[in-house]
């Protein structure tokens, strides 16, 4: 049955590979158990299928790499991450980072500061802001900032009491669900399986290319006006993409025949949000009584914040993780993950949750719904032991990369090897990186 709750023990898997990456924190540590809790419950699928599982195997260098950059392009250059104004600034009373990837996330940033919209405009703006007082006034404009708090500040503010009690994994009541018979093999144990993808950045797109890497059929639905560039290379590798105004009436009423067909969702939306597209709970419940539900929230699934927008970095800042980072580096200003862990690790986790709820279905003919958060990943990891400071893990190298080319819809690259080995099952992504909206919206095979 396994509903996951917990990473997995180390002595549940081997690891291979060395090193860890430099932090005050177990960066690599939760990376290789959250990578270990994939295979940990494909595992247990397989078995459920009648098909023989292995040994697991996690190289925890690889898992480590693959939170920063998996591709190395081959004659061209990645777009930047980054909007020029993104970042951290000096407040009258401490420090704020900014997110402004998205253009109405920077208008309203721009807005709330009432400035040009050049960064050093930005910066003499945010300094004669109080900073909490500026994290609110846009966040209330529709933007998103993170004011920089300590450990202690956050555990102590209502949303991290709240979090702190929330399970790492929160799972719903059990429901009956009847999952199809789909034509698992050793090699592919999730081919023949449709996952719809209705996730962003970043967490949610690493939870399903990790189910699309084991053989799901993906499909990935953005807006018509979403884009961010500098992420889509890494995110969409092995998925089928395709554009739908949800806003729009033929739009969701597409969505929803995609829904009644699919044998997993994952989603990002935060609490209620699906509700104001009239997929309430009931409504999916009676559109697709039998799927495997997995979904990701910033902030956690309770407390004040339940609703705020967020991503890793404002994650980060605001749980005292940027914080406890720079006292350790003694830095001045905010000091980060070296990776944004918080949103691979939890995108790891989202997978293997949506692994254990199929596992439950088949085996018992129920199944329960996983909610995870960026903020409680964030605490498991501030809960870990400190690792020492010695065999570090610099920048990929040639033999961490595979031999083949992907050829992606921006030009030809290598893609790091995969982090995990369950076995005979090999991680394999049948559809390169390309741009998004490409597909039409419909599955294959169906």
């Amino acid at each position: 049955m396994s509903l996951l709750t917990a990473l997995p023990s180390p002595d549940q898997y081997s690891v291979t590979g060395e090193g860890h990456l430099k932090s005050c924190f177990d960066v690599t540590g939760l990376l290789t158990g959250s990578v270990a809790a994939v295979g940990q419950e494909l595992t247990g699928v397989m078995q459920a299928k009648g098909l023989s599982a292995e040994e697991i195997c996690v190289d925890r260098r690889l898992t480590s790499l693959w939170a920063a950059h998996s591709l190395r392009p081959i004659g061209w250059e990645m777009p930047d991450l980054w909007d020029p104004i993104a970042g951290v600034y000096r407040t009258a009373d401490g420090w704020i980072r900014l997110h402004t990837n998205l253009p109405h996330h920077r208008a309203a940033a721009v807005s709330v500061l009432d400035c040009d919209g050049t960064r050093e405009a930005v910066g003499r703006s945010v300094r004669a802001w109080a900073g909490t007082d500026l994290e609110t006034a846009i966040v209330t404009k529709g933007g998103v900032a993170a004011f920089m708090r300590s450990r202690e500040a956050w555990l102590n503010h209502p949303q991290g009491r709240a979090v702190a009690e929330e399970p790492l994994i929160h799972w719903s009541p059990l429901r009956a669900c009847t999952p199809r018979n789909w034509p698992a093999t050793t090699e592919r144990p999730l081919a023949g399986l449709r996952v719809l993808d209705l996730t962003r950045v970043l967490a949610g797109p690493v939870a399903t290319r990790t189910l699309a890497g084991l053989g799901a059929q993906v499909l990935r639905i953005d807006p018509p006006d979403w884009d961010e560039p500098g992420v889509i290379p890494e995110i969409i590798l092995g998925k089928r993409k395709t554009f739908l105004n949800l806003k729009s009436p033929d739009g969701l009423a597409t969505l929803k025949a995609l829904l009644r067909d699919a044998d997993i969702l994952v989603h990002g939306y935060r609490p209620g949000a699906l509700d104001a597209l009239g997929l309430q709970e009931a409504a999916r419940n009676t559109l697709a009584p039998n799927r495997i539900e997995v979904c990701l929230d910033a902030y956690g699934w309770t407390g004040p914040w339940s609703k705020r927008r967020g991503f890793d970095s404002l994650v980060q800042m605001s749980s005292g993780i940027a914080q406890a980072g720079q006292d350790w580096a003694q830095a001045d200003g905010p000091h980060s993950l070296p990776v944004q862990a918080l949103d691979h690790a939890t995108g790891y986790l989202m997978a293997a949750s949506v692994l254990s709820a199929l596992r439950c279905a088949v085996e018992t003919g129920t199944t329960a719904t996983a909610r995870l958060s960026l903020a409680r990943t964030a605490e498991e990891l501030a809960r870990m032991p400190v690792p020492d400071q010695t065999d570090l893990i610099d920048t990929a190298t040639d033999a961490d990369f595979a031999t083949e080319i992907e050829d992606t819809g921006w030009g030809p690259a290598h893609r790091l090897r995969p982090p995990l080995k369950p076995g005979a099952t090999q991680m394999v992504w049948d559809i390169p990186a390309g741009p998004t909206g490409q597909d039409t919206p419909e599955w294959l095979g169906t």
